[in-house]
C-alpha cells in the first residue's frame, strides 16, 4: 500500500509539471485586459508566455503570439516578424516603439511594446497599449 501511494504521488507531481510546460516553439496568452472607457478607442494589454528555440524570442506573427528571430527585436524592425493580420499593412512607428496595422477600410491598430529583461536574457515581449482607432 505505501509503495502505491508514493507511485501515485510521484505520477501526479510529474503530470502537473509536464502539463504546465509549453511545447518548444509555442506561445500562450497569460493575461489579456481590455479597456473601452474612451469613446471610439479600445486599449488592450496582453502578456504572452513562449517556449522559444535558441535565437528566438516571444513576438507577434499574424496578430498572435509567436516565437520570432531575436534579431528583429534587437533591430526593432517589427514589421519583419509579419505582426499584422492578413490584408493589413504594417508600418513602423517613428520612435520604433511599436508598429501600426492599417486595415483596407482605413482603420488603424497601433501596437506599442514594453520589453522586459531584453538586454539580460531576451526573456520575452509584453504587448501593451494596443489601440484600435475608428
Amino acid at each position: 500500500m505505501p509503495s502505491t501511494f508514493w507511485f501515485l504521488a510521484i505520477l501526479s507531481a510529474l503530470l502537473i509539471a509536464f502539463c504546465s510546460q509549453l511545447a518548444v516553439g509555442t506561445c500562450e496568452i497569460v493575461t489579456l485586459d481590455r479597456d473601452s472607457s474612451e469613446p471610439r478607442r479600445t486599449i488592450a494589454r496582453q502578456t504572452a508566455r513562449c517556449a522559444c528555440r535558441r535565437g528566438q524570442i516571444a513576438g507577434t506573427t499574424r496578430a498572435k503570439p509567436a516565437c520570432v528571430d531575436v534579431r528583429v527585436v534587437k533591430s526593432k524592425q517589427w514589421c519583419e516578424m509579419i505582426p499584422c493580420s492578413e490584408g493589413e499593412i504594417c508600418g513602423l512607428l517613428m520612435n520604433k516603439s511599436g508598429w501600426t496595422c492599417t486595415q483596407p477600410g482605413g482603420r488603424i491598430k497601433t501596437i506599442t511594446l514594453f520589453l522586459k529583461n531584453i538586454s539580460a536574457s531576451y526573456s520575452g515581449i509584453h504587448q501593451t497599449g494596443t489601440s484600435w482607432h475608428l
